[in-house]
């Protein structure tokens, strides 16, 4: 039995492409970002673990995130920081935090955004929590899985 090649291009899914939509801008994805951290500000979980890491003026942080959103969603390369590393440094977050911190992505987006817009936002939010939470949580060794019985 012979086996037919794989091409990579069959198997890996396109890389994301910008969202080019009316709307969809550095104005609009500040006001995003403006909106989402008062409300984690407001928070009572979240708000001191920000205020412990972020004192004095909020501006350059809310810049730095805007900046980070642009380049996820427009794919624009404004940021160039490195997130894992700082959130890596955070002191006692939780994995149950990047719930409470979706939760108030998903309710900021959907308030802004028009629901075919505002799920591209939360779905690469999604993908950038399970990433940070990888990265902050998992370690080898720590859990015995079967991959196969």
């Amino acid at each position: 039995m012979t086996s037919k090649p794989i091409l990579l291009d069959t198997v890996r899914p396109a890389p994301e492409q910008p969202l080019i939509r009316p709307g969809v801008d550095r104005a609009s994805i500040g006001t995003l970002v403006r909106k989402f951290y008062f409300g984690v500000r407001s928070d009572e979980r979240l708000g001191p673990i920000f205020a412990r890491e972020i004192t004095g003026d909020w501006e350059p942080h809310l810049e730095k995130m805007t900046d980070f959103w642009c380049s996820v969603i427009l794919k624009s390369g404004d940021y160039h920081g490195r997130p894992v590393p700082a959130h890596l440094k955070l002191k006692g977050v939780t994995e149950a935090d990047f719930e409470i911190w979706l939760a108030l992505f998903r309710e900021t987006a959907s308030e802004l955004f028009a629901p075919e817009i505002a799920v591209v936002f939360v779905e690469r939010a999604e993908r950038i929590a399970t990433s940070l939470k990888l990265a902050m949580f998992f370690r080898l060794g720590s859990s015995t899985v079967a991959l196969s019985e």
